[in-house]
C-alpha cells in the first residue's frame, strides 16, 4: 500500500471519529437543555403571551356570544309573527284574543302585556293562556322567551304545555299566571302618555287606520313594582343587574342606579307583515297599562303599585 492512500485512510477515520465527537456532544447538550426545564424569564414570557392572547380573544367571544343571541332573538320573534298569521288564516283572518287581562266577564281590566297566561279567562268561551291559541304553530317554548334575558323561566316549557290547566307546582294547589319577557301586543290596548291617546294593537294581518301593526317586543319598561324608579328590559343593558324570577314572573336585567339616563343597547319588534327590525331606547314612546277596557285610564303614576311604563318602538304608531 502506497503512503498516500495510507494517509488519505487516516484522514478518513479521523473525519469520520470528529463526526460522532461531535453527534454526541450534541446530544448531550440537547439533554441537559431537556433537564433542566424552563427559566423563569421563560415562564414568564409564556404568561405574558397568554394574556395578550385572552385579553384579545375573551372579548371577540363575548361578541359572538351576543351576536348568537341577537340572531336567536330575530328568529324567536319571526316564529311568532309566523304563528299568528298561520292562526289568522285559520281563524277568518283575526289574531287570538290577548290574554293579559284581570277579572272575570264584566269586571275584567287590562294587565301586563309580557302575560303568557293570564290570571283567569275573561269568559267562558276564551283562554287565559296564549298557547292555547298557538301550540300547534309553536311547540317549543323557547321561541317565546327572549335568550337575553338572565335565565329562562324554571317551567317554561311545562307552563306552555299545561295551558289554561297551568299551576305552579312550587305554590299552593290553585292555577297560576305567569309572566314572560317578550311584549304581546295583538289586541291589546294601553294608554300613551305622551300623545294623550289609545293605542290599538292589531287585530290581523289586515288591520289599519287607528290599529298598529305591532306584535311583539322585547321588555323594556320603567318603574315596575318589583324595580321601582328603576329601568327594567330582558336585554342587558350598562349598569344593569339581575331581578330574580318569582313564582308569577321571568328574570331580567334592571338598573339599580334609576338616576342614571335612558340606557342604551338594541331592542328588536315583529310586525304584522312578519318583519322584525331592531330599535333603540332613544326611539321609543311610553304606554301605560290601562284600567279601563277602553284603554283610556292608565294605572296612576309613581305609586309603585303597578305595572309601570313599557315602551314601543316609534314605527308602531305610524
Amino acid at each position: 500500500m502506497s503512503m498516500r492512500s495510507m494517509s488519505t485512510k487516516n484522514a478518513a477515520c479521523v473525519r469520520s471519529e470528529e463526526i460522532k465527537i461531535r453527534i454526541r456532544d450534541r446530544k448531550e447538550k440537547i439533554g441537559v437543555v431537556d433537564s433542566r426545564g424552563f427559566t423563569l424569564i421563560e415562564l414568564l414570557v409564556v404568561m405574558s403571551i397568554t394574556s395578550i392572547l385572552m385579553a384579545i380573544l375573551v372579548p371577540a367571544l363575548g361578541k359572538v356570544r351576543r351576536q348568537a343571541r341577537s340572531i336567536k332573538g330575530m328568529n324567536n320573534q319571526q316564529q311568532i309573527t309566523s304563528a299568528l298569521n298561520l292562526f289568522a288564516s285559520d281563524n277568518d283572518e283575526r289574531y287570538p284574543e290577548s290574554v293579559a287581562t284581570v277579572g272575570f266577564d264584566s269586571t275584567w281590566v287590562w294587565s301586563d302585556p309580557t302575560k303568557l297566561i293570564g290570571n283567569e279567562s275573561r269568559t267562558p268561551t276564551l283562554h287565559r293562556a296564549m298557547s292555547e291559541y298557538l301550540r300547534i304553530y309553536i311547540r317549543d317554548a323557547d321561541a317565546m322567551y327572549c335568550p337575553s334575558a338572565p335565565h329562562q323561566y324554571k317551567y317554561l316549557q311545562q307552563a306552555w304545555d299545561a295551558g289554561d290547566d297551568w299551576d305552579n307546582p312550587d305554590t299552593a294547589p290553585t292555577t297560576d299566571p305567569m309572566g314572560g319577557t317578550y311584549c304581546f301586543y295583538w289586541n291589546y290596548r294601553g294608554f300613551l302618555t305622551e300623545r294623550n291617546a289609545v293605542f290599538r294593537g292589531p287585530y290581523g294581518p289586515a288591520s289599519g287606520g287607528r290599529f298598529s301593526k305591532l306584535l311583539v317586543t322585547d321588555y323594556f319598561g320603567y318603574d315596575h313594582w318589583r324595580t321601582q324608579g328603576a329601568y327594567g328590559s330582558c336585554e342587558p343593558f350598562r349598569g344593569a343587574g339581575v331581578t330574580p324570577e318569582t313564582w308569577l314572573f321571568s328574570a331580567y336585567w334592571s338598573r339599580t342606579n334609576p338616576a342614571e339616563s335612558t340606557p342604551e343597547f338594541k331592542l328588536r319588534a315583529g310586525y304584522t307583515d312578519g318583519h322584525v327590525e331592531t330599535y333603540s331606547p332613544s326611539d321609543v314612546v311610553p304606554m301605560r297599562v290601562s284600567l279601563s277596557r277602553d284603554g283610556t285610564v292608565p294605572y296612576a303614576e309613581g305609586t309603585g303599585v303597578g305595572p309601570g311604563t313599557f315602551f314601543l318602538p316609534t314605527n308602531a304608531l305610524h
